[in-house]
């Protein structure tokens, strides 16, 4: 039988080897792990073009249909997640590529989001490198989140574990997205409001939206207007979401607060970012699913993704 190639994409952290049985299917399959994103469309097409099997982690590389006609020998397409809006569906299924995907075997964005809000409200990580720098005691002033109105944008998985978890916290919860009913947030137990309300109320907002060509630049420049010049937004679903203009904007002018942001436009986050600049902005590298356990998860069912295809009988299969 003649041998296949896998390439394992966008593995910065050099995990996917440790994490999963990849010998499982090695007796079949000749593994090259790329740690680095390309640097351009070309670059990973020129890198790509000898592989049969791509394993790719979530949208880190995007494959439009300029990029799949540039891989003729690609045949099977596994991402991590069981939806990724990077992969032009369409296209694979006219270059009769395979795509499957993995499951979540757990949500590690909802405990991060509540991390930034921490960090954005208390300063945990800036007091704390202020004492590793050998600064005598403490600079900033923290606000209390007890009590306080968290607006959530989008009650989905996602925002409905956040929302329990803030009441955990303390804090006052209303909803709001396009398609959101009374009848989702009395399921949940929290407040359904306008989207004039939630960001003229809310103290924190966090938004959980699917990225879609719907919600791309969803929340503008007259939402930001609204929000309370005390007030923080928190983004750990697509950075598109948000209006990114509108957003460096409000913050340059301080016009809110601050944001915790752990996605991006682009990513990684261009070094000449001008979010980088911002003293009142908490920027975290796309870390929502970024643990030991989401890795395990989705590399482990990628291998057995790979051994299902070459017995014809593919997994989780999308496209």
């Amino acid at each position: 039988m003649t041998r296949l190639r896998c390439a394992v994409l966008d593995d910065y952290l050099n995990l996917a080897l440790q994490v999963a049985d990849w010998p499982k299917v090695m007796d079949r399959v000749d593994i090259t792990v790329f740690n680095q994103p390309f640097t351009s469309q070309q670059a990973a097409a020129d890198a790509l073009k000898h592989f049969e099997i791509i394993c790719a982690m979530r949208e880190r590389t995007p494959f439009p249909r300029t990029l799949l006609a540039a891989l003729p020998k690609l045949k099977l397409l596994i991402t991590s997640g069981m939806r990724n809006a990077a992969i032009d569906m369409d296209a694979a299924k006219e270059h009769k590529v395979v795509v499957c995907g993995t499951q979540w075997g757990h949500d590690s964005t909802a405990p991060l989001t509540m991390g930034l809000i921490l960090e954005l409200t208390r300063n945990i990580g800036r007091e704390n490198a202020r004492m590793h720098a050998g600064e005598s005691w403490q600079k900033f002033v923290g606000m209390e989140i007890e009590g306080r109105t968290l607006g959530v944008l989008g009650l989905g998985k996602l925002g409905s574990k956040v929302s329990k978890l803030a009441q955990a916290f303390g804090m006052n919860v209303i909803a709001w997205s396009p398609n959101l009913t009374p009848e989702r947030c009395k399921e949940v137990g929290v407040g359904y409001v306008t989207r004039e309300e939630l960001f003229s109320n809310a103290d924190i907002v966090t938004i959980h939206v699917v990225l879609s060509q719907r919600s791309r630049g969803l929340v503008g420049p007259a939402d930001l207007a609204r929000m309370k010049p005390t007030a923080y937004i928190v983004n750990t679903a697509r950075g598109p979401i948000i209006d990114q203009d509108a957003l460096l904007k409000v913050l340059q002018q301080r016009k809110i607060a601050g944001a915790g942001i752990d996605v991006y436009a682009v990513e990684p986050l261009p070094i000449d970012s001008p979010f980088r600049k911002l003293e009142n902005v908490v920027l975290t590298p796309h870390l929502g699913y970024v643990t030991e356990d989401s890795f395990r998860d989705h590399y482990s069912q990628m291998v057995d993704g790979i051994d299902a295809w070459l017995k014809d009988e593919p997994k989780q299969r999308l496209a």
